[in-house]
C-alpha cells in the first residue's frame, strides 16, 4: 500500500476512490488498518461503477456496513474497501407489509420504525448494532428470531454488473450463515415481509422488551463487536467461557467482558492483533476444560499472526 497515490475519479468523475484510508473509526471495535483503496458510494450507480473498476482492475473486494461483528488486522485490506454507510433508503408498503431497505441501511432503525406502524417480525433485530446487508450474509438473529424468519428476496449485484434476485430458497441459511458466505456477492437491498397482527403498542412494547435485555446483559460502555462465538447448543458460549474462568481476563489491550462473558472489549488501547490472541486463547481455555473448540461468529479480515 503506498500513502502518496492520488484519488481515482470513475463514472465521468462523480465518484472518488481514495487511497490508503484508515478503516480504525469506521469498526465497532475501533481497530484496523488501512483499506488500500476506499469508497463510499452515495448511490447504487456509484456502487456499480465502483465494483465495476475494482473487477476490471482485478482488486480484492470488501463491503463494509456498520462495521459490527468484524475484526479487520493490523496491516489493513488491500484491494478496494467499499462502504455501505451512505446507502441508506427504505420503503414501507401498507398493503402488504412489506420493507424494502438499502444494505447501508440501520437494522436497528428499520426496527423501530416498523414496530411504530405495529409491523411485527423485526423486534428482534432493534439491539443488533448492523446493517440490512450484514444481516442478510449473516443471518444475523436474536430473541429466537432471525432473518431467514422475514425475508422475501434479496438483491444482489453479479461481477458483470447485473442485479440477481434471490429467494429466502436460494439462500441456504443455517445459524448466523447463509450462501453469500460462501459465494460472496454484494447485496443491494432486502425485502422483508412482517405481519400487522398485533397493535402498535404491542409490537413497540416487545421491542423495547428485546432492547431493554440486551442493554441490561450486555456491555456497550467500551468498543466490542458484540457476540464473539457462535452458541454450541444447547450451552452458550459466554456460559462456557464463564465456567472457564475467564470473565475479566485481559491480554494487551483487549478483556474478556465481566457482564458477559462472550463480549471481547476494546477496554485499553487494543490493537487488532491483541484482540486476534485473545480469541484464540479463550478457545483453547474452552476446549481444554470443554473438549470443545467454540467457533467465531466475529468475522476476521486481513492478515492475523500464524497461531501454533
Amino acid at each position: 500500500m503506498t500513502q502518496s497515490s492520488p484519488s481515482i475519479f470513475i463514472d465521468n468523475g462523480n465518484c472518488e476512490i481514495q487511497p490508503h484510508v484508515s478503516l480504525a473509526d469506521m469498526t465497532t471495535f475501533r481497530v484496523g488498518g488501512a483499506a488500500e483503496w476506499f469508497i463510499a458510494p452515495h448511490n447504487l450507480e456509484e456502487l456499480q461503477a465502483s465494483y465495476a473498476w475494482a473487477n476490471e482492475q482485478n482488486l480484492p473486494i470488501t463491503f463494509l456496513g456498520a462495521g459490527s461483528n468484524l475484526l479487520i488486522s493490523d496491516q489493513g485490506l488491500p484491494g478496494l474497501v467499499i462502504s455501505t454507510r451512505y446507502l441508506r433508503q427504505r420503503t414501507f408498503e401498507p398493503d402488504t407489509c412489506q420493507v424494502t431497505a438499502y444494505a447501508g441501511e440501520s437494522l436497528p432503525k428499520l426496527a423501530w420504525q416498523a414496530a411504530k406502524r405495529g409491523w411485527s417480525g423485526l423486534e428482534w433485530a432493534v439491539g443488533i448494532p448492523g446493517t440490512v446487508g450484514g444481516a442478510l450474509v449473516m443471518n444475523a438473529g436474536a430473541h429466537g428470531g432471525c432473518t431467514a424468519d422475514v425475508l422475501a428476496e434479496v438483491h444482489v449485484l453479479e461481477r458483470n454488473g447485473t442485479i440477481q434476485v434471490l429467494k429466502p430458497e436460494h439462500m441456504a441459511f443455517q445459524y448466523r450463515s447463509s450462501i453469500l458466505q460462501q459465494s460472496p456477492q454484494p447485496v443491494l437491498q432486502g425485502v422483508f415481509q412482517l405481519s400487522a397482527n398485533q397493535s402498535a403498542d404491542q409490537v413497540k412494547a416487545t421491542t423495547q422488551s428485546h432492547l431493554d435485555h440486551r442493554l441490561s446483559t450486555q456491555p456497550y460502555d467500551w468498543p466490542s463487536c458484540g457476540s464473539v462465538f457462535r452458541n454450541p447448543l444447547p450451552r452458550t458460549a459466554g456460559w462456557l467461557i464463564e465456567q472457564s474462568g475467564l470473565k475479566g481476563y485481559s491480554l494487551g489491550g483487549a478483556q474478556v467482558a465481566q457482564k458477559h462473558a462472550n463480549f471481547i472489549l476494546n477496554s485499553d488501547n487494543a490493537t487488532a492483533t491483541d484482540i486476534f490472541n485473545l480469541i484464540h486463547y479463550v478457545q483453547q481455555k474452552v476446549e481444554e476444560n470443554w473438549s470443545l473448540l467454540l467457533k467465531p461468529e466475529v468475522k476476521m479480515l486481513g492478515e492475523f499472526p500464524q497461531i501454533t
